[in-house]
């Protein structure tokens, strides 16, 4: 209630500091038949993005995705060209997005709703997020992946979302100069028409509250996870499973993303030759945030088993997909230390600092996993929890990260994992005896 009560008042704030300026329109059309005055409409993939200038644009030259085709146009709702499709194949990333000149929103984010018409013609192997400008390098973001995939064949929906849904505390509406987006992945083809902001509008979505996303447990509901991620738990539960009834015993326990996945996804030979001797149990799922892990231990991922040692290292994900203050972060960690302490009270916690990401030090996301990592010594007690940051084993003086360890700036190599194993093992020894 308290934090509640706490944005209210910010928005509040916002609507007061902009009401000396003319007084803004009850409704911005952004595109209502035609693009707002001035507006223009962009397509792209990450590389390339276009003006939509013609009755149509194609895309496909990416040269990551040979396969990858994006392709807007403009379609037909209630009138000839007066909705805008979007089409896409095999791609990470594809957009159709509004250009405008600098909009102050502050006046509509107290009670202001950003609403749309969609149809979803394809999406089985697909998903979607709408995307508002958020001041300098910054946008917000809503997935919409296993609604809308419900939608398909289902012909025009209208939604709604309240615009503080796009807001965070100390974002800058003030001259948004990217007022919507629409972006798939995956495959998929929808059409959307009358997008538009109202100063007083009546949502009919809900949005995840970004204050309490990291501590509220939930599956990973992505496109490109909804195939393997519940598949995988499902395996895991059953693995547990069968050492239990085999009187097997589980010593060393790791949680985490991609980054552990990866020890048994991409270094199977490497995992045995290390932890083979503990019967090491590898519970690291690609694209994980804490929140998820939150569900998985919530849901049998860590009954009946007793393991010596539990490694969890998690977050970096939540700073890649929304860019989540490090403040919240943290308290997802916890939450999920809490868990682990609440299912296997007797197993000792090894927690990880996030692994450095990309080149450079003073990149955002670095300096975001950094402050987090600032954090979490509060987290240990050097009996049940011990933290353990070696994340300078894999930096160069200069603190640049190299593609040798790391070939895509995040994942570590086999080389990577060498040195992972090398720099925790003492610490791990201490612990297993």
């Amino acid at each position: 209630m308290i934090l509640r009560q706490s944005t209210a008042l910010i928005l509040a704030a916002l609507v007061a500091t902009s009401a000396s300026a003319a007084p803004a329109a009850s409704t911005l059309p952004l595109y209502v038949g035609q693009p707002l005055a001035g507006a223009r409409v962009m397509v792209g993939d990450f590389d390339v993005q276009q003006p939509l200038e013609a009755a149509t644009a194609r895309m496909d030259n990416d040269p990551k995705l040979p396969s990858a085709v994006v392709e807007a146009r403009r379609t037909n709702k209630d009138a000839t060209g007066d909705a805008l499709g979007l089409s896409w194949k095999n791609a990470w990333f594809s957009t159709v997005r509004l250009e405008s000149a600098p909009l102050d929103l502050r006046p509509y984010l107290a009670k202001g709703t950003v609403s749309f018409d969609l149809k979803v013609n394809e999406l089985a192997t697909g998903g979607l997020a709408f995307r508002l400008d958020c001041g300098k390098d910054c946008e917000r973001k809503i997935v919409d992946v296993v609604p809308a995939r419900a939608a398909q064949g289902k012909g025009w929906q209208h939604l709604s979302y309240a615009l503080s849904c796009f807001y965070h505390k100390g974002d800058d509406f003030s001259a948004v100069t990217k007022p919507f987006a629409l972006d798939g992945t995956g495959n998929g083809d929808v059409e959307i028409a009358n997008i538009r902001i109202d100063k007083a509008g009546k949502p009919n979505e809900s949005c995840p509250d970004y204050r309490t996303a990291s501590v509220t447990p939930s599956p990973l509901n992505e496109s490109w996870s909804l195939d393997w991620w519940m598949p995988r738990h499902e395996e895991k539960l059953a693995e547990i499973a069968r050492r239990k009834a085999a009187g097997e015993r589980t010593e060393l326990v790791f949680i985490g993303d991609s980054i552990t996945h990866h020890w048994e996804k991409q270094q199977p030979e490497l995992w045995k030759a290390f932890y083979g001797k503990y019967n090491a149990l590898d519970l690291g799922y690609g694209g994980d945030r804490t929140e998820n892990v939150l569900w998985r231990l919530q849901h049998g991922e860590i009954d009946g088993i007793d393991p010596k040692v539990t490694v969890l290292m998690i977050g970096t994900n939540n700073t890649g997909h929304h860019m989540e203050a490090p403040e919240l972060i943290y308290a997802g960690i916890k939450r999920d230390i809490q868990e682990i302490r609440k299912h296997l009270p007797h197993t000792k916690i090894l927690l990880l600092a996030i692994f450095p990401r990309a080149a450079k030090p003073d990149d955002a996301q670095r300096m975001n996993n950094e402050k987090v990592n600032a954090l979490l010594p509060k987290l240990a007690d050097g009996k049940h929890v011990v933290f353990f940051n070696m994340n300078k084993a894999f930096l160069a003086p200069d603190g640049t990260l190299s593609k040798d360890i790391m070939p895509d700036l995040l994942h570590p190599n086999a080389d990577g994992y060498k040195i992972w194993q090398r720099e925790m093992q003492p610490e791990l020894d201490k612990l297993m005896h």
